[in-house]
């Protein structure tokens, strides 16, 4: 090294920065029950960054549906910003909205919705087709992610011809297939038993990595919750603690895990 030589180890700017994929800014949702206002959601503020995978847990009642459902575009909020991939869902009319959540999030619940009638293949391909894509259905893809999920085998079989472990990877490879920025999966161990649930999990965890889809879980389950990089606990309505998963490897945003509030 040359005398007189040195090196200035710099602050990397907020604008270097990847900008988060999902905002919930000051976020509340208040339901009407006869004369009696009963508040779901209350205050909600935080970030995920581009390829983080966030458990949000909390016990029933604790309001972490609502907030799926709100983070999704599925219901409106009351007060409050959700921001999805830089754009405002206040901001758009609800056809605007089903379009983006076609184009952008993907969803996994916990009861499955695949179409009794249909095969494992027809569900996803039908799913591809209301996406609204143009272009044919990528079979290498499809392909992939049949192996990713173990269920290549399975494709040809109807959901009442499946284990709920099968039928819940079949739902994952659904929402996958389009290929969103966002996964949403909402409960998504809730209807399995404990083989099953770590299995899926683990298809989670893996496609969340290998794939690089943003993923956000809501879960009652610690356990299960514990897959994620970071964990949201939720209670009455609000955030009460922020904390690193067993597999901090999953959080893209820094060493510590947490996004800032917005």
């Amino acid at each position: 090294m040359d005398a007189g030589m040195t090196f200035t180890i710099g602050v990397v700017p907020p604008e270097a920065l990847p900008a988060p994929i999902i905002v919930a800014d000051n976020l509340s949702k208040t339901y009407a029950a006869g004369s009696i206002q009963v508040s779901a959601v209350r205050g909600v503020s935080f970030a995920i960054e581009p390829g983080e995978f966030v458990a949000i847990v909390g016990p029933s009642g604790s309001g972490k549906s609502t907030l799926f459902y709100l983070l999704g575009g599925l219901t409106r909020a009351t007060s409050g910003r959700v921001v999805i991939d830089g754009v405002d869902f206040a901001s758009l009319s609800d056809g605007e909205r089903t379009r983006l959540r076609k184009h952008r999030i993907g969803f996994v619940f916990q009861k499955f919705n695949l179409l009794p009638t249909l095969s494992a293949m027809g569900n996803i391909e039908i799913a591809y087709t209301v996406s609204g894509r143009k272009g044919p259905l990528d079979r290498a893809y499809l392909d992939h992610l049949s192996e990713l999920l173990s269920i290549k085998g399975r494709l040809q079989h109807r959901p009442s011809e499946l284990s709920g472990g099968e039928q819940q990877r079949v739902a994952i490879a659904r929402a996958l297939i389009t290929r969103p920025a966002i996964v949403l999966a909402d409960e998504p161990t809730g209807n399995l038993d404990t083989k099953n649930s770590d299995s899926v999990l683990e298809m989670l965890h893996r496609s969340n990595r290998e794939l690089g889809q943003t993923t956000l879980m809501i879960t009652h389950n610690p356990e299960a919750a514990a897959v994620a990089g970071r964990i949201l606990h939720m209670r009455d309505g609000e955030i009460v603690k922020i904390e690193n998963g067993s597999r901090p490897g999953a959080a893209k945003n820094g060493s510590n895990g947490a996004s800032p509030a917005v």
